[in-house]
């Protein structure tokens, strides 16, 4: 995906938040600069589940990644168990970004990639721009007027290389 003219590569990791995925799920954490945290709007059971993923991902993620909350099925809206005020409020007390999604109607989906990478990728760039400060500032520049003596150079005292 292209963002801010450059091109960034992500690799995505669905447990689709089996329990059979439970066990090895803290490994996908280590490492893991952003996340999605799922819930389907028409099982209010889902949204309940956010809450323990969202725990879960804080407890063995960095504590800089970048969670974004997304209530999925949007296109059906008619069965709808969790009101999109509920996932706004819940992201606002969370500081998480919110979207609602149709992976059917491909609703928001790519807006919601879009986002987390943006969002992850100013975060990196952060990163490298203050290590790249960090290792500068340690490494002394001579000004203008510093000089550097190298050592006493007497051209009189000249060794010939090799010779016997």
């Amino acid at each position: 995906m292209q963002v801010e003219g450059k091109i960034v590569k992500a690799q995505i990791w669905d447990t689709a938040g089996q329990e059979r995925y439970r066990a090895i799920t803290s490994a996908y954490y280590r490492g893991a600069v952003g996340a999605l945290l799922i819930y389907d709007i028409t099982k209010a059971q889902s949204f309940e589940n956010v809450k323990r993923w969202l725990r879960e991902l804080r407890d063995h993620a960095d504590s800089n990644i970048v969670i974004m909350l997304a209530g999925n099925k949007a296109d059906l809206s008619h069965h709808r168990a969790v009101q999109e005020t509920d996932g706004q409020k819940l992201a606002e007390q969370e500081g998480l970004v919110f979207l609602e999604t149709s992976a059917f109607e491909a609703y928001n989906v790519e807006k919601a990639f879009q986002m987390i990478l943006l969002d992850i990728y100013k975060i990196v760039s952060k990163k490298a721009l203050a290590a790249q400060e960090a290792a500068s500032a340690s490494v002394p520049v001579p000004s203008q007027t510093t000089t550097i003596k190298v050592g006493d150079y007497d051209k009189n005292s000249r060794r010939k290389c090799c010779s016997s």
